[in-house]
């Protein structure tokens, strides 16, 4: 794990390489985010990938469970269903303290979803949310199709969970559940929509479009781009 310079009036930046567990992952912010409600630590955004793992938010509905047995099965307790996390997917860890920032929950999740459309807007990707579901949506030839999810928890009023983008992933791991309790609509990835893009594109478009909500609370609140039905 490898620290990098952080941005003016920003969250620390911090990429780890490889692959984190889930476990390591998850204690490593549970820790941190009881450092920062202490005052003991300031705010952070963690970039990593995790080994193959479902994981269960405090909405995943057991009959989403397809393969029960094929991967590991977390529960989280962050909000939403279940999701897959694995090699090729670029994981957006939030540790932010609300109370800086309305304690608004949903202008955050808003500010997840503007930034991950702005970042792939960067890429020539033109994504946008839509009422099919909170995430990142994109246009295939069979509709749409959503490329990123969001789930969060909040406690003492800093956030941690946050982002998900599929850059490489094997979407092939999807069978195994009902991803967000969406069945109508697949899941996609970066590499089919632009196979020259890889992680490291990825990482500096995300670095160049943080938010102001989130790089810097003292700012104005941004809109979102209009929903797609």
């Amino acid at each position: 794990m490898h620290a990098e310079p952080t941005l003016p009036c920003s969250p620390e930046w911090q990429v780890s390489p490889g692959l984190t567990g889930y476990a390591e992952a998850l204690e490593a912010m549970q820790a941190h985010v009881a450092r920062m409600a202490d005052g003991l630590a300031g705010e952070r955004l963690w970039l990593l990938e995790h080994p193959a793992t479902i994981t269960a938010g405090t909405s995943a509905d057991a009959a989403d469970l397809l393969q029960p047995d094929r991967f590991p099965v977390v529960a989280t307790g962050r909000g939403g269903r279940f999701t897959y996390h694995g090699p090729g997917q670029r994981i957006v860890y939030v540790m932010l303290d609300l109370s800086r920032r309305g304690h608004d929950v949903r202008a955050l999740v808003a500010a997840l979803e503007a930034w991950a459309i702005a970042a792939l807007g960067q890429l020539g990707i033109a994504a946008f949310t839509s009422d099919a579901g909170t995430g990142i949506w994109v246009d295939t030839e069979h509709g749409i199709g959503k490329i990123g999810a969001i789930g969060l928890r909040v406690r003492r009023w800093i956030s941690f969970h946050g982002l998900a983008l599929n850059v490489t992933t094997d979407l092939a791991a999807y069978d195994a559940i009902i991803p967000c309790g969406i069945a109508a609509h697949p899941v996609v990835r970066l590499a089919d929509l632009r196979p020259e893009l890889d992680m490291a594109m990825l990482d500096a478009a995300l670095r160049a479009t943080v938010p102001p909500f989130i790089a810097d609370p003292a700012l104005p609140k941004h809109g979102l781009p209009q929903r797609h039905s």
